[in-house]
């Protein structure tokens, strides 16, 4: 099964830091404020349709799983695998998002993908990953943001067979408020492999929209 190349993987990371449905954000409203009339009453701004170059949209879901893509000039377009996580109560606090990568001598990912989590993370813990019940994983995280704080992770192939064959993955956050506290947070894995399957196949087209675009070198 052909993964998507490096081009198309920085735009595939991209996805990670454009949207987030749980993150903190500084801006309230949007950039244009709308036009409030006399009696108070905002009449509101047109919202964007996601249809310019750059943007995010979602083409189709494989149970809580969404296959998100961002819009090229070709319109043959890079996506990835997301999933909103939520905590116990049904809070969304997180975001996980997972792509098929080239197993090469020099990269032994099979899969790469990013775990956004709250700004309020113990970052010093780092982000603990456990699928079923193999051994438990721990993941550095790399940089914060206004929408969260991102660990971006390499799967293995044995570890990307075991997330297409499980049922279930756990991520354990620290809170920098209560750093003697775990947050455990249950992904769903029901619908990952149907999903990166279609992610696969769209990232296969996207490579070769590129290469057919890319400029030859005459001989």
């Amino acid at each position: 099964m052909t993964k998507i190349t490096a081009a198309g993987l920085a735009l595939v990371v991209a996805l990670a830091s454009t949207t987030s449905l749980c993150a903190q954000t500084t801006e309230a409203v949007p950039a244009d404020s709308p036009e409030i009339s006399p009696g108070g009453l905002v009449l509101g701004t047109e919202v964007a349709s996601g249809d310019k170059i750059g943007d995010t949209y979602t083409v189709a879901t494989f149970e809580a799983w969404e296959q998100r893509c961002i819009r090229t000039e070709s319109g043959i377009d890079p996506c990835q695998l997301y999933l909103l996580v939520k905590d116990a109560d049904g809070n969304a606090t997180a975001e996980f998002s997972i792509f098929g990568l080239p197993v090469t001598e020099a990269n032994p990912a099979a899969a790469g993908a990013t775990f956004i989590a709250p700004l309020e993370t113990l970052l010093t813990t780092g982000l603990m990953l456990q699928i079923d019940d193999k051994p438990a994983k721990g993941y550095p995280f790399t940089f914060c943001t206004q929408i969260g704080c991102i660990a971006r992770l390499g799967f293995t192939t044995e570890e990307l067979d075991a997330l297409k064959s499980g049922s279930e993955a756990k991520a354990v956050i620290v809170p920098f408020v209560a750093p003697t506290e775990k947050v455990e947070l249950a992904i769903s894995l029901k619908g990952l492999t149907a999903g990166l399957e279609a992610v696969d196949a769209a990232n296969d087209a996207a490579d070769a929209a590129a290469a057919a675009a890319a400029p030859t070198t005459a001989q």
